[in-house]
């Protein structure tokens, strides 16, 4: 049997009712998603989904060729994309933009961007109560340390984050979405180009490279991808692939913490807890991030090389299949109750940012910005609270992330 799995408008941070039903059904199920062509596998239990993304078997590139059953109206993958490369390509052109992601490159931003936290937030108290925090704090913030990573002049930040708005929050008109990521990648290609010294390279390597954690050079990520075409490390038109998921996923943080915000002035408790005790918040922060609905439905693709035994079924050489970390993050075998927020929750190896090779490149960037917004705004905000009803707050709709598209707060 295939499930049709339509495209919902879900008011709030709720768990998609579909997605429960499937889990109910068991850990391989076959559906069928508003757009794109027949049906896919969908994996839902936590050990399978860690399985399959690290199965060399499963692979994202021909996804490219063929229109997948998918959320999105829009598909049109770019040329050295991350998220459809496989190995060896993937690890070398992650390489290049490793640099800007290690541990110790994003801690040589925090300064910076708790100066820019701290700004808006001056902005903000100055202005007065009520105010929507999501216009004033959680998205400008993410936009300007995303765009100062990328290496985005700050005329260009409001256009920009225009079309990742309109890429992120896609029209059911295909034509809108695609002009929008046409203008973007046609933006990028300009700023790659004029990064470059225009000495010959030679032909990209094929050579696997896995060191991931090198020691950061400087500048930002285009010119990194720049420097990295002259050297012929990749191809212009794989940096250009390489840059657009990157500038596109710089939106993640603002509807993430949104939800986190929304979940935490409606659970009084919780609240409390965050605010009394500050050695307790990166275990929190990491209990909302398994817990929100990081988007709607599921993410990319994969496809099957060959026939596969998985949960008792086979999976055939050329079936697509979709990987649910949303339904992994609930899975009772490894997060007891799943149904409840527990920040004394002792384990928690919850799988937001992904797993395996397509593990979130900008994890650790997402991770800073939301502890510097979590501590910031708890600590200097003591009375904030909500400004409305709860059921009044406006939610993203046909979006592919989840979030509040506004969040009135007072304090």
């Amino acid at each position: 049997m295939v499930r049709d799995w339509p495209a919902q408008n879900i008011q709030g941070p709720d768990f998609d009712p579909v997605l429960t039903e499937l889990m109910r059904e068991g850990p391989l199920t076959r559906i069928k998603l508003p757009y794109g062509e027949g049906w896919a596998w969908l994996v839902t239990r936590y050990d399978d989904v860690r399985a399959v993304t690290n199965d060399p078997r499963f692979v994202r590139g021909p996804v490219t060729e063929r229109q997948i059953t998918r959320l999105a109206p829009h598909f049109k993958p770019r040329p050295g994309a991350l998220a459809f490369a496989d190995p060896p390509d993937h690890n070398r052109l992650r390489r290049v933009v490793a640099p800007a992601f290690t541990a110790r490159g994003v801690a040589r931003l925090r300064a910076r961007a708790q100066e820019t936290l701290d700004a808006l937030v001056d902005t903000l108290v100055r202005d007065g109560a009520p105010a929507d925090l999501t216009a004033r704090v959680l998205e400008p913030f993410p936009i300007a340390v995303h765009c100062e990573v990328m290496g985005v002049p700050e005329a260009d930040r409001p256009r920009l984050h225009r079309l990742t708005q309109e890429i992120v929050f896609p029209s059911r008109d295909a034509t809108v979405t695609g002009r929008a990521k046409d203008e973007l990648y046609g933006w990028l290609a300009d700023e790659i180009r004029a990064r470059r010294t225009d000495r010959p390279a030679p032909a990209p390597t094929t050579e696997p490279d896995t060191d991931l954690n090198a020691e950061p050079a400087a500048g930002d990520i285009m010119s990194l991808l720049a420097a990295g075409v002259d050297r012929g490390d990749l191809t212009e038109e794989e940096a250009i692939g390489v840059a657009g998921p990157l500038q596109i996923g710089g939106e993640a943080v603002t509807n993430n913490t949104g939800q986190m915000f929304f979940l935490l002035l409606t659970h009084p408790h919780l609240l409390h807890r965050m605010r009394t005790d500050p050695a307790i918040r990166p275990r929190a922060i990491d209990e909302l991030l398994r817990y929100i609905p990081h988007r709607n439905s599921v993410g990319l693709a994969r496809i099957a090389t060959e026939d596969v035994e998985l949960c008792g079924r086979r999976i055939r050489k050329g079936d697509p299949v979709y990987v649910s970390y949303l339904a992994a993050n609930r899975d009772p075998a490894v997060f007891p109750d799943p149904e409840s927020i527990d920040f004394d929750r002792p384990d928690n190896p919850h799988v937001s940012f992904g797993h395996g090779t397509h593990y979130c490149t900008g994890g650790p960037l997402a991770r800073l910005q939301i502890d510097l917004l979590l501590d910031t705004l708890l600590d200097r905000l003591p009375t904030l609270r909500l400004a409305t009803a709860p059921h009044a707050i406006p939610w993203r709709r046909n979006a592919l992330v989840r979030g509040p598209e506004a969040l009135p707060v007072a304090w």
